[in-house]
């Protein structure tokens, strides 16, 4: 039987030789292709990958597929950043993009992300199209008449480094930095953001050195998440060359980390509350902050402070990128570690964030330790925490219809409103907040906890998780 292929918020993702294999990549890629075909027109998709084992023959395998279905393929030469790869799409009036890509995963894993003509990752009404054509092909064999062996084919190559770096250097005044005379250390974490960020502060004359600038599909033996505890090495740059900030990527460049000049990791939720601020200071935009459910209502209260519209979606970026599309809005984030900003690609860009938040510690000239005590100070202290919560077959159970019911109070604060925009968010009477969503992979329930004092947020994390298991 045909493993069932799902597109969840950040396209499908499976095990490489248990799930995540050349048969099920090719039907995944020729239910899009067929999916794109169906379009009309003259369509061309873009197909590109990270620095993950096989990726060049998943690459070289999927041209052959579109080209049989009468697309045609642009095939991205070297590992190349998602929003790399969704600026191209515009640029190119593409009909979307294949990128072999499993993100933040640990090594073992890969997936296939689906953008749009757009460069957004595709709405859930898309990818259900796609499962459909998927589903139709059943357990049929799907080789490229070529075979895998077969002869190379001269399909067209695309660099997409030039033109979305230029981009990036429009949106962020990397020469404020220099002026500065800021040091920055810059991890890639092995992945697709190598020569990105670095290339672009070094042609503007900027002090930067690297870690982990090199191909290792194995990302070091962990996950290539630019979270605190794997940034060691970062702050031992830092501290080695006097660096005022770190700036990290992922294994696809749309996640970001950033690690202060003392050594603190500053977490996401912070950073994009830091960045709308800051950009409503120096650019003026006003016209709108998306975040999602789960993301800090610091964000909240800055768009009370500025009478900015706040927009508040589910978690997946794709439905901030419509509202960046819509130009809605001047920024929007993930607690999650993604951003974009207006004018730019609906899509997570970690290169960009590391780079404006440079620019805006040279801009300001003060820490981000500095800048969140301020940002307190002007709106009010938020202590945002997310937890991995795994649940017994028989409590997640429970509490799948635990949570279709409102709760009066959590750990004797009482439930003053409740937010079911996605999972159950739950707001308190002290302004402290819960959200609970379940995973759509694992028997894991994501509690997100928020409190206004520093000393409360250990208990309410305790008392969000016994609830999960009352």
């Amino acid at each position: 039987m045909a493993t069932e292929i799902k597109f969840g918020t950040s396209g499908w993702r499976a095990i490489v030789a248990d799930e995540f294999t050349l048969a099920n990549i090719r039907r995944a890629v020729t239910g899009i292709a067929k999916y794109v075909a169906a379009q009309g027109g003259e369509p061309k998709v873009l197909v590109g990958r990270d620095p993950r084992f096989l990726g060049e023959m998943f690459v070289a395998e999927t041209a052959k597929l579109l080209a049989e279905h009468g697309v045609r393929p642009l095939v991205i030469p070297d590992a190349a950043p998602t929003p790399a790869i969704s600026y191209a799409v515009r640029q190119h009036k593409a009909s979307g993009a294949i990128n072999f890509t499993a993100s933040h995963n640990p090594p073992e894993y890969n997936g296939i992300k689906f953008s749009t003509a757009d460069g957004a990752p595709a709405l859930p009404e898309v990818t259900k199209q796609i499962e459909t054509e998927i589903k139709a092909l059943g357990d049929s064999p799907l080789k490229p008449k070529e075979g895998l062996n077969g002869p190379p084919r001269n399909f067209e190559e695309v660099d997409v480094k030039p033109a979305y770096l230029k981009r990036v250097a429009e949106l962020v005044d990397l020469a404020a930095i220099k002026e500065a005379g800021l040091k920055v250390v810059f991890d890639p974490f092995w992945g697709a953001g190598r020569g990105y960020s670095c290339h672009a502060l070094r042609e503007h004359g900027v002090d930067v050195h690297t870690v982990h600038d090199y191909r290792d599909v194995l990302f070091g033996g962990h996950a290539p998440e630019p979270d605190d505890e794997l940034l060691e090495e970062c702050r031992h740059k830092m501290k080695e060359v006097g660096a005022g900030i770190g700036i990290a990527t992922d294994g696809d460049a749309d996640r970001f980390g950033i690690v202060d000049s003392d050594g603190r990791f500053i977490q996401p939720n912070y950073i994009i509350a830091l960045l709308f601020d800051y950009l409503v200071e120096t650019r003026g935009w006003r016209n709108g902050v998306a975040k999602s459910v789960a993301t800090t209502n610091l964000v909240n209260a800055l768009a009370e402070h500025y009478k900015i519209e706040l927009h508040e979606t589910p978690v997946g970026f794709k439905y901030i990128g419509e509202l960046i599309n819509q130009d809605a809005i001047a920024i929007g984030g993930e607690e999650s570690a993604g951003l974009t900003i207006r004018g730019h690609v609906p899509e997570k860009d970690g290169v960009l964030a590391g780079l404006l938040v440079a620019e805006m510690v040279a801009v300001r000239g003060k820490s981000l330790g500095e800048q969140l005590k301020a940002l307190f100070a002007k709106v009010g202290s938020y202590y945002p925490m997310r937890e991995n919560f795994r649940l017994t077959p028989e409590v997640k159970a429970g509490f799948v219809e635990k949570v279709k019911h409102d709760p009066a109070e959590i750990g004797g604060l009482k439930v003053t409103g409740v937010v079911r925009t996605d999972g159950l968010k739950l707001l308190l009477e002290d302004g402290s907040w819960v959200c609970y969503r379940l995973s759509g992979t694992e028997p894991v329930v994501r509690v997100y906890t928020e409190s206004r004092r520093e000393s409360d947020l250990k208990p309410l994390s305790d008392a969000a998780k016994a609830w999960v298991m009352a």
